[in-house]
């Protein structure tokens, strides 16, 4: 069908240039070679339109699967385009044509027709590229525009009915703080405030990891989609999807970073080198280990504690034992002791990067000196 258009169009477009050329063409070479009187017919506009339609049509057997082509390989290339790029890029331009209209008025002040007509093809295509360009690189800003408004604007409803709710800044959640689900029960206890965003380009990691050959990962991929969509449907925080991307920048991490910029957010992440990242670079960052660790109680040395030793330690003599929180308490003398539960005293606390360490020692050994 499509290259029954494409000859279709030839064939248009050859009468229609023999209608205005193949005349004249006639005429100049019956000049040249002197043939004589032509017939009028010969000279006919309506000879010139058969002529050119005909030679045109004849030329679509070589041109036409070449034009086919090349317009399925443009259909393409636009169906793996995101829309919100296409959009942004028509936007820009249709606004770089209506400049090169406008310019077009002063240049019909030349008396060359040809120059008038050059330049103007020359500066309908540059300010229409430009336009195509600024409208495809500032996609991002430009959505950010209009989802800072929709933003702004989303509780009018609420407040015409008398009712007033806080928001907070943005939250950013990354791929790591989503995997690991606690952030699913943070919302839910409602010390995490404001709308939640969630970019597409985290979703695509998401999704990635969900289809990984490697089976953890890949359960792992499942359930932060799981948990996204628990966040979505059962709690009443607000989900935003972040459309936009940036091109430029190939990691994820550094795209969470430069989102947060952007819209002013806040990173919501587990990741200690992103959490750094964020912080040397000023943007606003939550870590769910550093909360974790926050709500954790506090243990002085001296106090006692009720432990089951489970392990041997690193050092000799050592027993390891898990507090139900998961803090870690290494008993002194307290390998004899695995596999039972044990009275300790509190003898010095550790606060690591990792989390929080308890160092006791048995009471029954403190009793018997």
């Amino acid at each position: 069908m499509l290259k029954r258009i494409v000859q279709l169009f030839f064939i248009v477009i050859g009468g229609m240039l023999g209608y205005l050329y193949v005349p004249e063409l006639i005429r100049l070479l019956n000049n040249l070679i002197h043939i004589g009187d032509l017939p009028e017919f010969v000279t006919s506009p309506y000879i010139g339109i058969v002529i050119g339609a005909g030679l045109f049509f004849l030329s679509t057997f070589w041109l036409a699967d070449y034009i086919v082509g090349f317009i399925q390989w443009i259909e393409e290339s636009l169906m793996k385009v995101p829309v919100a790029d296409v959009l942004f890029g028509s936007v820009g331009l249709i606004f770089g044509l209506i400049v090169a209209y406008l310019t077009m008025f002063a240049l019909n002040s030349i008396d060359l027709n040809v120059v008038v007509y050059v330049i103007a093809f020359f500066v309908t295509a540059l300010l229409g590229y430009i336009g195509f360009r600024f409208g495809f690189k500032k996609r991002e800003e430009l959505v950010n525009l209009f989802t800072s408004a929709r933003l702004a604007n989303k509780d009018k409803k609420k407040e015409s009915e008398g009712e007033e709710k806080r928001e907070g800044i943005l939250k950013i959640l990354d791929t790591s703080v989503i995997i690991d689900g606690r952030i699913a029960d943070v919302c839910q206890t409602g010390f995490l405030e404001g709308p939640i965003v969630i970019p597409q380009f985290v979703l695509e990691e998401l999704q990635h990891i969900a289809d990984s050959s490697d089976v953890l990962k890949r359960n792992r991929g499942r359930r932060g989609l799981d948990i996204l969509n628990r966040i979505q449907k059962e709690l009443s925080i607000k989900v935003e999807i972040y459309e936009g991307d940036f091109e430029d920048v190939q990691e994820v991490d550094s795209k969470l970073v430069k989102l947060g910029k952007l819209v002013s957010g806040m990173v919501v992440t587990n990741d200690y080198n992103l959490n750094k990242v964020c912080e040397f670079q000023g943007v606003p960052v939550l870590n769910i280990n550093d909360l974790a660790n926050a709500v954790k109680p506090v243990v002085l040395p001296g106090e006692e504690l009720n432990v089951q030793v489970i392990k041997d330690g690193k050092e000799q003599n050592q027993g390891v034992g898990y507090l139900d929180d998961g803090t870690m308490i290494v008993v002194e003398d307290g390998r004899n002791y695995i596999g039972k539960t044990i009275d300790v005293l509190v003898t010095s606390v550790l606060q690591t990067s990792a989390g929080r360490m308890i160092f006791a020692k048995p009471k029954l050994l403190e009793k018997a000196l």
